[in-house]
């Protein structure tokens, strides 16, 4: 059979040719009437699928794609649907966010839950959001309560979770919803993603999917390792074509009967089970409709027999150049991953570098204890609003930098003396797309009459007060250094790193024998310096 006919009987099984006109109009709302979504007994009414998705966006099949990387026909969808939901049902996290959005009866109050805790989870692993997410929703539990509250207070509670900007847009959307829209959430994923700040693509479906039951399909990081594996998509998925195809896939395969449980059981499959490495393909739900682990077994199996590899019937015939979806024949199967050779990574750029000298200015002799200089950040940029200890950027080189840094907190706190300012050493952080290199130094105002006013944008904090205030996680690293590190390289993970010069003499190789054989032994379970991106 020529693979002009394959196309054509593989496109007639996903998808009916579209109507045009006012039968394709009546078809479509036909269409909608059968395919409304099962609510929970507290939701006035299902939303029909539209939006983002362009009307139920359908798995389009281009002459470059074989139907190899598609579901073959809707009982094999309907199998994957089954599978995943009864698994989830079964083994699903105990999340409070997921809690809320089951119990909560009203339709924006869930929308905000749902909300909050999908811009969280960006970049951030499930561990650390917990925490954030309950002091949240206890602190600010309505749109209204976060629309009234400051930036400053949205900060504060983010500092340490990183990618501050998505706080700042929370609180955008929040006030947006109150001033603007009445108090109500939009109801469906286009809506959603065109008046919310900061909402895309992803987290309007997620909304809409879990709060209000349109079946959206979504793609995330973890659905992306899914549906390349299910699938065997070895193209790199952050292409145009591939990124298409992934969201296709995702709409076919959202369940309508429950669109937010399916897409939350699809991410939960890919964090616990489908992993990056060392997935746990014997406790996967859909282990047998997964082409990457029907990959492995034929490799397996041809390896245990001493056979050469041959393309079986079920395979794409990707040694033709013509699939556009499989892995590129630069990078060949590695039989030691298994099936984490999908999907492959496509090459980052590393971030780039800059430099910057700080100083933890302090007044020992503050009314009510030591006092520390913070300054504000700008109102936009790297983390915009929040509070830094007085920092300039330099050079590589480091020329000039002493002489730069007095002048910067001269600015802010008068007259110094010069000569008190001493290098501590420096802290290396790494941002998303930013590595930061920060020569900390300090400068204790002894005997002197304490600072009382400060210009706008300066304020002097107390030790406690530095600890909950809106600073980032690097600036807390700087703080450690000054506070009095013990002499060595303090390596946390690795994505930053806290180092203080040492001026003690090496000691000789025999005597580096004998401390070996003399030091305590440090437990391995014992806590290290951990820092999370920013």
């Amino acid at each position: 059979m020529s693979i002009s006919r394959v196309l054509e009987k593989s496109e007639a099984i996903m998808r009916k040719p579209r109507p045009t006109g006012r039968s394709h109009r009546k078809q479509m709302s036909r269409q909608e009437g059968r395919e409304k979504c099962v609510l929970n007994s507290s939701q006035a009414k299902p939303c029909s699928p539209n939006g983002l998705v362009r009307q139920q966006e359908k798995v389009v099949l281009l002459a470059s794609v074989s139907p190899y990387h598609l579901f073959k026909d809707t009982a094999e969808v309907t199998a994957f649907r089954g599978s995943l939901l009864s698994w989830y049902d079964r083994e699903k996290r105990d999340l409070p966010w997921r809690r809320r959005a089951e119990s909560e009866v009203d339709l924006d109050r869930r929308a905000y839950a749902v909300w909050v805790s999908e811009i969280m989870l960006q970049q951030t692993q499930v561990a650390t959001v917990i925490d954030y997410y309950t002091r949240w929703m206890q602190k600010w539990p309505t749109l209204q309560d976060l629309a009234s509250a400051s930036l400053e207070e949205v900060n504060q509670l983010w500092a340490g979770l990183g990618y501050y900007s998505r706080g700042r847009r929370l609180q955008e959307g929040a006030r947006k919803v109150v001033e603007e829209l009445g108090g109500h959430m939009p109801r469906t994923a286009e809506t959603l993603q065109q008046l919310l700040p900061g909402v895309g693509r992803y987290t309007a479906g997620a909304i809409a999917s879990i709060a209000f039951g349109q079946a959206t399909g979504i793609v995330d990081g973890n659905v992306v390792r899914v549906l390349c594996r299910v699938r065997a998509i070895g193209a790199d998925p952050s292409s145009t074509l591939v990124s298409q195809q992934l969201w296709s896939l995702a709409q076919l395969l959202v369940d309508p009967a429950r669109p937010g449980d399916f897409n939350q059981a699809a991410m939960e499959l890919g964090a616990t089970v489908c992993t990056p490495q060392r997935p746990l393909c014997s406790q996967c739900p859909v282990q047998s409709l997964c082409r990457a682990c029907q990959r492995v077994e034929q490799e397996q199996l041809s390896a245990s027999q001493n056979l050469p590899h041959s393309l079986d019937v079920e395979e794409c015939a990707s040694n033709t150049g013509q699939c556009q979806l499989c892995p590129s024949p630069t990078k060949p199967w590695d039989r030691t991953l298994g099936v984490a050779n999908f999907p492959r990574k496509a090459s980052r750029r590393p971030p780039r570098e800059e430099y910057s000298a700080t100083c933890v200015l302090e007044q020992p002799g503050a009314l009510g204890g030591s006092r520390f200089l913070l300054v504000q950040r700008p109102s936009s940029g790297l983390l915009a609003g929040l509070w830094e200890f007085p920092s300039v950027t330099t050079q590589p080189s480091g020329q000039c930098q002493r002489k730069v840094l007095l002048q910067e907190l001269q600015s802010w706190a008068g007259p110094l003396p010069a000569t008190r300012l001493q290098h501590l050493g420096e802290v290396i952080h790494a941002f998303s797309h930013i590595k930061l290199t920060y020569q900390v130094y300090g400068l204790a105002l002894e005997g002197q009459t304490p600072v009382i006013t400060t210009p706008p944008g300066a304020r002097w904090l107390t030790r406690e007060e530095f600890h909950t205030a809106a600073v980032s996680t690097a600036m807390k690293k700087v703080f450690r250094v000054y506070e009095g590190q013990q002499p060595g390289t303090h390596k946390g993970s690795k994505r930053s790193r806290v180092s203080i010069p040492s001026c003690r003499k090496k000691p000789s190789p025999g005597q580096q024998v004998l401390d070996r054989f003399f030091r305590p032994h440090a437990p391995t379970d014992a806590p290290s310096l951990k820092s999370a991106a920013q």
